[in-house]
């Protein structure tokens, strides 16, 4: 298999194009795949917007995943370029959440658990023209919904409490979005705790990032408050 050029970089791993259908994404560090393939074909089972993964193709390193290719930008390029609002970036990724918790867990046998991406933010939304697919599965666990909502809610939150970002603005719009279309469904005690202490623990975030944490955390209860 030849890899071509380089399509995307993230935290963790790159994307290259294989040909017009397909990509490889490669971590960087030493991540086996193989649970990061079988949690997005259980969830496709249940008719989630998730990329086709090509088991078996290309899997010359256990750090290599062969997908099918997205056509159309991520939801925050979109929200930056002017494409959609805010407001309703924040709605989609409410949305696409409430979606995911109604499919059960995989290998847990506690009935109340499910599929948690734990990523879930507009950088991992791809806008295509058969609607939002979600990608980057690879921190994804089986648990009480409330925490991934709190979790998705952290991360743009972070961005909304950062005074140095010029997303500020943008991003508080889509906070109360989220909040709003999550509802009920978003843990403002326990899983928010974890979830900041969670995220704290990501030793791809900076320093910066890390220290906006603990503000993230005071705007959410901010606004569910106000």
């Amino acid at each position: 298999m030849e890899i071509g050029e380089l399509v995307g970089s993230g935290r963790s791993a790159d994307v290259y194009a294989i040909d017009g259908d397909r990509v490889l994404r490669r971590y960087r560090a030493t991540v086996d795949t193989r649970r990061e393939v079988a949690v997005m074909a259980h969830v496709a089972r249940h008719g989630f917007p998730v990329p086709d993964v090509c088991p078996g193709v290309g899997q010359g390193r256990a750090t290599d995943l062969v997908m099918r290719r997205l056509s159309g930008p991520t939801m925050l390029r979109a929200v930056i370029d002017g494409e959609i609002a805010p407001a309703e970036g924040g709605r989609v990724t409410g949305r696409l959440l409430r979606r995911l918790h109604t499919i059960p867990a995989r290998v847990s046998d506690d009935p109340r658990d499910r599929v948690l991406h734990m990523d879930l933010h507009p950088d991992n939304v791809m806008l295509t023209p058969g609607g939002p697919f979600v990608i980057d599965w690879c921190n994804s666990l089986e648990g009480p919904p409330g925490l991934d909502c709190a979790m998705s809610a952290v991360i743009i939150a972070q961005v909304a409490a950062d005074e140095e970002s010029e997303l500020v603005v943008p991003a508080r719009e889509m906070l109360v979005a989220l909040l709003g279309e999550l509802g009920a469904a978003m843990d403002y005690g326990d899983g928010l705790d974890r979830a900041m202490t969670t995220r704290g623990a990501n030793r791809s975030l900076s320093a910066h990032e890390v220290g906006l944490i603990d503000a993230a955390g005071s705007l959410i209860r901010e606004l569910r408050a106000g």
